[in-house]
C-alpha cells in the first residue's frame, strides 16, 4: 500500500478497503419467538367486584388497583407474562374515549402503569379485554342487545352481528396504542342456556338473505334449525375472525387470543364448534378447575385443547381461589401445585388468574405461594413440552353433541367422559380425537381408537374408520355409536354396520342394562351379572364373533302405570343379545359393546367392573403397549416422549383430597376438598427394552429389577425419566 498524503486521503482509502465486506451478506440474527412461544406460567390479574354490575357511588372499588405494583408482583413471583385487566363490562381500566374509569382511579391509569413498568423488566403485557356482557355499551346502544325467538331483548347479552364489533376493534386501537403484547379476548358466547339469541332485525335480514327463507321460530330440530346452528356458529367465527385481522392490520406482532368453551360440558347454545372455533387467534385459550369441571376435567381440557390446536401452543387458565374466580380466598399451595403440573404436564402452558380485593390490593399470601409454585416449575422446565404418548384415542362427536344431545348435551358427554375416566384410573396413555379433524394421519397415531356413544356418523367419518381398520387398527365402539340419523333420528340401520358385523335389532328402551361374560372371555373377573348403566343396542351378527350376553333389566307393574323411580336400575332379567361383538376387518379389528361401559363409569351407579371391561378390551385388543403403568386409581399418569435423546418421561400426579358431607344446599353437588397433604404411593411402570430410569425428586424410591421400575413417590408429582 503506498502512502497516505492527509487525513482526507486515509479515510477515502479505509472505506474503499471496507466496501466488499459491506456488501457480504451477513447472517441475519434469529427472530425472537413470541411470549406465547416461551412460556410456561403466567399471571392474569383483575380487580373483583364489578361482574355483575357497578355503581359509580362505589368510590372505593379499584382505588389501589396499582398497575406498576402489578408487574412488579408479577416478575418478582417469576411470572413470564401478565394479562393486565383492561376492560370489563362496565369500566376501562385505562383512559378511553368510549368506556369511564371506575371513580376510585382518579387520574390514574392502570394499564400505562403496568405497561411502563413491565416494559422496564421485560415483563410482556397482555390486554384482558372482556367481550361478554358489556353493560355500559348496551345501555348506550341498546339495539346492540341479542333478542330471544319472541323478540325479547335479553338483559346483558350482545348480538356479535351488531355495531358492537366496531366498539370493540376502537377499544382495541386505544388498548394498542399502550404498547400492550397482545390481547386476551374473554369470550364469544351465545349464552351457557335460555334464552337462546339471536333473532333481533339484524340477524333476521341477515340470515334469509343468506338462505332465502324466514328464521325458525325457535329450536325445531329441522332443516331449517340446521341452517340457524350454522349462522350461529358463523356469527361467532366471523366476530373472531374480523377482530383478529384488524388487530393484525393495527400491529402484526399483538398476539390475539379467544376464550375457548368448544370442550364439555358446553354446547351448541355457548355459539362454538370444537374444531371451528379453536382456529381463531395465536392459540387456544381455555378453563380449567375443580370447581366448574371436575378434578378429572383438568387434563381432559388441555389434551382436548391439543386435539383442536391443530399443533399450535394452548393455553389453560387456572384461578387461585377454591370455588371460581371472584371469591378471595387462596386454595392451599399443594393443591394448585397440582393443577398447575397436571397442565404442563398435558404440554399445555398455564395462567393463573388472581382477583384482588375490592379496592385493588394484591394478596400477599397469594404471591408468596405463586413464587414457590413458578419456582417449582422452572426446576422442571426441560421435562415439559415433549411429544405425547398415547395409546387410546378418545374419539369426540360435535354432531352428537348438537343434534343427539340437542337441549341435554350431558346425555352425550356422559360415555365421553367415562371413557376418559377409564383412560385415567386404568393408566392407560390416552389423547383426543374430534370429528372436525379426523384424517387417516390423525388416527393412526394411535394403536386403538375407542368411539363412546358417538349416535351420529357421517359417511367420511365411517369411510376414514373403515381405513383405519382394514390398514391394521383396532377400534372400539359402544352404546349407540352409529344408530342415529344425520339429524339424530332412530334408523333401522346402523352406519356401522359392516364394521360391527352385526345387524342393529333394535335399541333398548332401558339405561338399567347389564352385561354378562365367561371368565374365558378375559374381559372381567367375574362371570356374574355386572351393571352397565346406560344406552345399549340388541344385534344380530353377521360377520362377527359374540361374547357373553347382553341383558334386560326386570320391569314391574309400576313400571307400566308410570309410577317407578326411573333413577334406581333394577336387577337382571333375561339376556337379549350378544354383550360384545367381534369382527375382523383387513388387517385389524372391531370390538363393539352393545352396552355402554363408558358411560356406566361416569354415572351414578359407577363400579370398577364395568370400568375395567374396557381397560380389558383396550388390552385384549393392544396386548403389547409401549408402557405400562400399575398405579392407585388416585394418581393420574402422562408420558411423553423425546426421540432425539431416547427418552420417555412418565409423570406421576398423585391427587389426595379426604372425603366430604353433604353439603348445606344443592345436594348431591359436592366439591372436593382442597389437596393440603402431599400423597404417598407405589406405583410400577415397565418400558420394554428400558436402559435406565430416573426420578425427578430425591424423596423418591426407585428400583429398576430389568424392564420394570418399583417406585414409592411422595409428593402430588414427580416425573420418571427412562432412557431406552
Amino acid at each position: 500500500m503506498k502512502p497516505v498524503a492527509s487525513l482526507s486521503a486515509l479515510l477515502t482509502t479505509l472505506a474503499a478497503l471496507m466496501i466488499p465486506w459491506a456488501c457480504v451478506a451477513q447472517p441475519k440474527p434469529p427472530a425472537e419467538r413470541p411470549w406465547f412461544q416461551k412460556s410456561l406460567v403466567g399471571l392474569e390479574v383483575g380487580p373483583t367486584g364489578a361482574q355483575f354490575g357497578s355503581s359509580p357511588k362505589d368510590t372505593g372499588y379499584a382505588a389501589a388497583f396499582d398497575g406498576k405494583a402489578i408487574a412488579r408482583a408479577t416478575k418478582d413471583s417469576g411470572a413470564e407474562y401478565l394479562v393486565m385487566w383492561a376492560r370489563d363490562g362496565e369500566w376501562a381500566y385505562y383512559k378511553s374515549k368510549f368506556q369511564p374509569r371506575p371513580p376510585g382511579l382518579a387520574d390514574r391509569d392502570p394499564l400505562r402503569e403496568a405497561v411502563d413498568e413491565g416494559r422496564k423488566l421485560g415483563l410482556p403485557v397482555i390486554a384482558y379485554c372482556q367481550i361478554q356482557y358489556p353493560q355500559h355499551d348496551l345501555r348506550e346502544h341498546p339495539d346492540w342487545r341479542a333478542v330471544d325467538p319472541a323478540g325479547k331483548p335479553i338483559d346483558g347479552r350482545v348480538c356479535y352481528r351488531s355495531g358492537y364489533l366496531d366498539r370493540v376493534k376502537k377499544l382495541a386501537d386505544e388498548q394498542l396504542g399502550y404498547g400492550v403484547a397482545g390481547f386476551h379476548f374473554d369470550m364469544i358466547d351465545q349464552g351457557f342456556g335460555p334464552p337462546h339469541s339471536c333473532w333481533c332485525p339484524t340477524c333476521r335480514k341477515q340470515f334469509e338473505a343468506e338462505n332465502g327463507r324466514p328464521m325458525p321460530k325457535g329450536m325445531t330440530w329441522d332443516d331449517d334449525w340446521e341452517r340457524m346452528l350454522a349462522f350461529r356458529y358463523a356469527s361467532s367465527a366471523a366476530f373472531e375472525k374480523d377482530l383478529t385481522a384488524h388487530v393484525r392490520k393495527v400491529n402484526p406482532k399483538a398476539t390475539v387470543d379467544f376464550n375457548y368453551h368448544g370442550t364439555p360440558p358446553f354446547s351448541w347454545e355457548v355459539g362454538q364448534r370444537p374444531g371451528q372455533h379453536a382456529a381463531h387467534g395465536d392459540f387456544v385459550t381455555g378453563e380449567t378447575g375443580a370447581w366448574g369441571f371436575s378434578a378429572l376435567g383438568v387434563g381432559l381440557n388441555a389434551e382436548f385443547y391439543r386435539a383442536v390446536s391443530a399443533g399450535r401452543p394452548y393455553q389453560i387458565a387456572m384461578q387461585r381461589g377454591v370455588r371460581m374466580y371472584h371469591d378471595q380466598t387462596t386454595r392451599p399451595l399443594t393443591d394448585m401445585r397440582w393443577e398447575l403440573l397436571t397442565l404442563l404436564a398435558h404440554g399445555g402452558f398455564v395462567t393463573m388468574v388472581d382477583k384482588t380485593g375490592f379496592d385493588g390490593r394484591l394478596d400477599p399470601t397469594a404471591y408468596e405461594r405463586f413464587a414457590a409454585l413458578f419456582r417449582g416449575v422452572e426446576q422442571k422446565r426441560e421435562h415439559f413440552g415433549h411429544t405425547p404418548v398415547a395409546e387410546v384415542g378418545l374419539y369426540f362427536s360435535g354432531r352428537t353433541r348438537d343434534w343427539y344431545g340437542r337441549d341435554k348435551p350431558a346425555d352425550y358427554f356422559q360415555a365421553f367422559q367415562g371413557a376418559h375416566k377409564t383412560a385415567v384410573y386404568e393408566h392407560i396413555p390416552w389423547g383426543v380425537l374430534t370429528d372436525e379433524t379426523i384424517s387417516p394421519e390423525s388416527l393412526k397415531k394411535f394403536p386403538v381408537v375407542l368411539v363412546p356413544n358417538a349416535a351420529i356418523l357421517s359417511e367420511s367419518e365411517v369411510a376414514a374408520f373403515t381405513k383405519y381398520v382394514e390398514g391394521g387398527g383396532k377400534l372400539i365402539v359402544t352404546g349407540l355409536t352409529g344408530t342415529r340419523g344425520w339429524r339424530g333420528e332412530p334408523q333401522a340401520k346402523s352406519s356401522l354396520e359392516k364394521l360391527i358385523g352385526g345387524r342393529l335389532v333394535k335399541p333398548l328402551d332401558s339405561t338399567d342394562n347389564w352385561v354378562k361374560f365367561p371368565l374365558s372371555a378375559k374381559l372381567t373377573a367375574t362371570d356374574r351379572p355386572i351393571l352397565a348403566r346406560g344406552p345399549a343396542v340388541v344385534y344380530e351378527p353377521t360377520t362377527a364373533t359374540t361374547v357373553g350376553e347382553l341383558l334386560r333389566p326386570h320391569r314391574t307393574a309400576l313400571h307400566a302405570e308410570g309410577r317407578y323411580n326411573a333413577d334406581w336400575p333394577l336387577s337382571p332379567d333375561a339376556a337379549v343379545g350378544p354383550a360384545v361383538l367381534l369382527n375382523k376387518v383387513g388387517d385389524g379389528t372391531v370390538l363393539t359393546f352393545a352396552a355402554s361401559p363408558d358411560w356406566a363409569t361416569a354415572g351414578d351407579h359407577h363400579t370398577p367392573e364395568v370400568r375395567k371391561l374396557l381397560a380389558a378390551a383396550v388390552r385384549l385388543l393392544h396386548p403389547n403397549p409401549r408402557v405400562t403403568i400399575i398405579a392407585p386409581a388416585t394418581v393420574q399418569a402422562v408420558v411423553t416422549d423425546d426421540p432425539a435423546t431416547r427418552t420417555l418421561r412418565v409423570h406421576l400426579l398423585g391427587y389426595n383430597a379426604p372425603p366430604q358431607t353433604t353439603p348445606a344446599k344443592d345436594r348431591p353437588f359436592v366439591l372436593p376438598m382442597p389437596i393440603e397433604d402431599e400423597p404417598i404411593f407405589r406405583a410400577t411402570i415397565t418400558v420394554p427394552g428400558l436402559k435406565s430410569a430416573t426420578a425427578f425428586h430425591n424423596t423418591t424410591g426407585v428400583k429398576q429389577d430389568g424392564d420394570r421400575i418399583n417406585l414409592v413417590v411422595e409428593g402430588v408429582h414427580e416425573v420418571i425419566v427412562c432412557r431406552y
